[in-house]
């Protein structure tokens, strides 16, 4: 081979392996990449969609028009027991009851964790399939005891829902279902269903039970 052909060879032989390793940079970083906006939309306790996930899909279904709505969980005494064994045990309690409420069958499309001791449900469905999520959903929290670091523990949760209507942001849907919640909770009902009209009385103070260290958002 003249000297020619052997430099163009070693050229392009040159070119062709840094093509290579350029190719294997950039796929690294597109992994890199993906990976990271895997882990913003992921609730690091317990693995679930976080609060940014929830509101990307839920935006994404109101602003479709599709069939809609949510179910906010809150556990019962939650901060009785964080006092009572520690913020391990809680976070144990937290992940337990996550793995219940991903489990859950259609038309409920999402779990997510909210923050603390709160858990949102996406429904894809009208009102009747959101209140059976919602009643679905509070009886898997309660289904059977929790393994917590050598204690059975019962656990209950209120639920609160509302159902997609025309001119409802995904942020009123939620505030919707909270209130529903919300009252669910103080009156002891369990399960409370948002009836446009008559639950929009401003809220009063916060109970104690929402103090739950928010270190897990």
């Amino acid at each position: 081979m003249s000297p020619i052909l052997t430099t163009l060879a070693a050229a392009a032989g040159g070119v062709l392996t840094g093509l290579v390793l350029a190719g294997l940079v950039l796929h690294r970083q597109h992994h890199r990449l993906t990976h990271a906006l895997a882990e913003a939309r992921r609730d690091h306790l317990t693995g679930l969609p976080n609060r940014r996930a929830l509101f990307e899909h839920l935006c994404t279904m109101v602003r479709a028009g599709g069939p809609v709505g949510v179910v906010l969980l809150d556990l019962d005494r939650f901060k009785t027991l964080n006092d009572a064994l520690g913020h391990d045990a809680g976070d144990d309690l937290l992940r337990q009851v996550a793995a219940r409420l991903c489990r859950l069958d259609r038309p409920v499309r999402m779990a997510a964790r909210l923050g603390g001791d709160e858990f949102v449900l996406v429904v894809h469905g009208h009102s009747d399939d959101v209140r059976a999520a919602a009643h679905a959903a509070r009886q898997a929290v309660a289904a059977r005891p929790y393994a917590i670091r050598g204690h059975s523990l019962n656990a209950r949760a209120s639920a609160g829902y509302a159902t997609g209507r025309p001119g409802v942001s995904e942020r009123q849907l939620l505030r919707d279902a909270d209130r529903a919640m919300y009252r669910a909770k103080t009156t002891g009902a369990g399960v409370h269903a948002h009836t446009p009209g008559t639950d929009e009385r401003p809220f009063p103070t916060r109970p104690t039970h929402r103090v739950r260290d928010r270190r897990h958002h």
